[in-house]
């Protein structure tokens, strides 16, 4: 049948009339009714095969499905075990890291604290030693000024002496 959708319609016609004329025409319904039987029994054996090919690969299908369906499960089964031991190890990892990390914290804000009270110490005593420094110029600029002002009552006691 294929081949005939290859045959144009005049080439149809010129084979049956080419039939027609080596067979003769009271035999031409026996060996059109032998065609249909042959066309028959080819199309009852390519279903016959069809349905042998689909019923034997029905169970073929099916152990294919089930497979699929355990390497479907098994791979999920191992990806949430997997997700469990990374979800485990993560937390333990948080705890080991907090662990660590609460002593070097606490190391920190001591040593801070240490730096401060030193710094308080140390800038206190700059304070005294810069008021103590104060006092002394201080003291030094009244020394100075009184002994100017007895230099200059003295210079005028000579002068009035004079």
């Amino acid at each position: 049948m294929g081949m005939l959708l290859f045959i144009s319609g005049q080439e149809i016609i010129i084979i049956m009339i080419v039939i027609l004329v080596l067979f003769g025409a009271d035999k031409l319904p026996e060996i059109v009714r032998t065609m249909g039987r042959g066309v028959r029994e080819v199309r009852k054996a390519t279903d016959d095969i069809k349905r042998e090919f689909e019923e034997s690969t029905e169970d073929i299908r099916k152990d294919f499905s089930d497979m699929a369906d355990s390497v479907q499960k098994d791979f999920t089964e191992v990806k949430e075990s997997v997700q469990k031991d990374v979800d485990e190890v993560s937390k333990n990892v948080r705890h080991e890291i907090d662990d660590t990390a609460k002593p070097i914290a606490d190391d920190i804000n001591e040593i801070a604290q240490d730096l401060n009270r030193e710094m308080n110490e140390t800038a206190g005593e700059i304070n005294r030693e810069i008021s103590k420094s104060g006092k002394k110029e201080r003291e030094t600029s009244v020394t100075e000024g009184n002994r100017k002002k007895n230099s200059a009552s003295a210079s005028k006691e000579e002068n009035s002496i004079t």
